[in-house]
């Protein structure tokens, strides 16, 4: 199911590397805690440049240049021609708000392959509300049109919650309706302040197992790419339907969906926060090292607590007994927010295993 290297360690295939805390909004279900100011321990220009080269080294994988805000930095289009220069695929994740003409250039200029700016609504009122800024919505959109205009496919982000899930065939339409070239889904996942904001907006497992049946269905008509993250559940209730349907699943049928597993943290993924610090996936604070004192290359190969995450035998509870395990794995900061057990089970899922053997 994974490409390995020639020791067996699975291949790094995506790198959401955290380039500043600083931004300039304040969103409610925010991982990161950002400040406004840029802090004197992110990784230097010099820094990140040898993080990208040590990358280069033992992998070529989708380097994700996120926040914070990684506009608020001003050397942030040199990290991006770093990096391209260096044969990485350099892709911007921004809220969108601080994107004109000029910085759409420069994004094509440094060789970013694709941007994702995130819409957490359908409209003004629901995407504002959220992201705690009057007129954030149409700022977005603004800079989807500057992005597009440039020639640079924009990816759609939409973290669900409370707030929007009634919206999501709206959202689909609006991200098909202004030219997007992917619409993903994040289902929230209760930690960093979206922690504070689980009880309220946090919805129920019964609701995710309906989003997921809903993206099912629309991926079959929609003219964009959909894709649903922090979301391993799909992996099961993709093969369920398909079964239901009398479809076999296979690389023909279903692309790249058909090869990849639900939760990928720490075996194809993982996250450096703005310190230098190796995490499984930007949910799961749990570190596993710091570039600033072991290469990521060696972190990936030698990190106990990856072996442990890309073994599906050290699962827990219903995880472990469920004959998804291997193609689903539940989100394991998900289960370590809830329990305090990486291993543990997935608690928002209603799937109850069946005995039959693993597929």
């Amino acid at each position: 199911m994974h490409s390995h290297t020639s020791d067996g360690t699975p291949q790094l295939r995506l790198v959401f590397w955290e380039t500043t805390n600083a931004c300039n909004l304040k969103c409610v279900h925010c991982r990161a805690s950002a400040v406004e100011d840029r802090g004197s321990d992110e990784l230097s220009l010099e820094q990140s440049r040898s993080l990208l080269a040590d990358i280069a080294t033992f992998a070529k994988p989708v380097i994700v240049l996120s926040g914070g805000e990684p506009l608020v930095r001003e050397d942030i289009f040199g990290i991006a021609r770093f990096g391209t220069e260096l044969g990485l695929r350099m892709v911007l994740a921004t809220n969108g708000t601080l994107v004109d003409a000029a910085v759409a250039a420069e994004m094509v200029a440094s060789g970013i392959q694709r941007v994702s700016i995130s819409l957490d609504g359908a409209d003004a009122r629901t995407h504002d509300s959220f992201r705690g800024l009057p007129g954030a919505f149409d700022a977005a959109l603004r800079g989807i049109e500057f992005c597009k205009s440039a020639g640079m496919p924009v990816q759609i982000n939409t973290t669900v919650a409370k707030h929007n899930l009634r919206q999501l065939p709206a959202v689909l339409e609006l991200a098909t309706r202004i030219g997007a070239c992917a619409l993903h889904l994040f289902l929230l996942v209760p930690t960093g302040c979206g922690k504070e904001i689980s009880g309220r907006e946090m919805i129920s497992p019964q609701e995710y197992e309906q989003v997921l049946s809903w993206l099912y269905d629309a991926s079959k008509t929609a003219s964009l790419s959909l894709k649903a993250t922090c979301a391993p559940h799909y992996f099961r209730v993709m093969r369920q339907r398909a079964k239901l349907e009398g479809i076999k699943i296979t690389p023909e049928t279903h692309g790249l969906e058909a090869m990849t597993k639900g939760c990928l943290a720490g075996s194809a993924v993982c996250f450096v926060s703005y310190k230098g610090d190796v995490y499984p996936c930007g949910y799961f604070p749990v570190s596993a090292g710091n570039v600033l004192k072991m290469p990521l290359s060696r972190i990936w190969q030698e990190s106990e607590l990856f072996e442990s995450l890309r073994n599906p035998g050290l699962l827990k509870g219903k995880c472990g007994r469920c004959e998804y395990a291997r193609v689903c794995a539940g989100c394991r900061a998900r289960a370590y927010a809830e329990t305090g057990d990486f291993l543990g089970e997935e608690p928002y899922c209603v799937y109850e295993p069946q005995t039959s053997p693993r597929v």
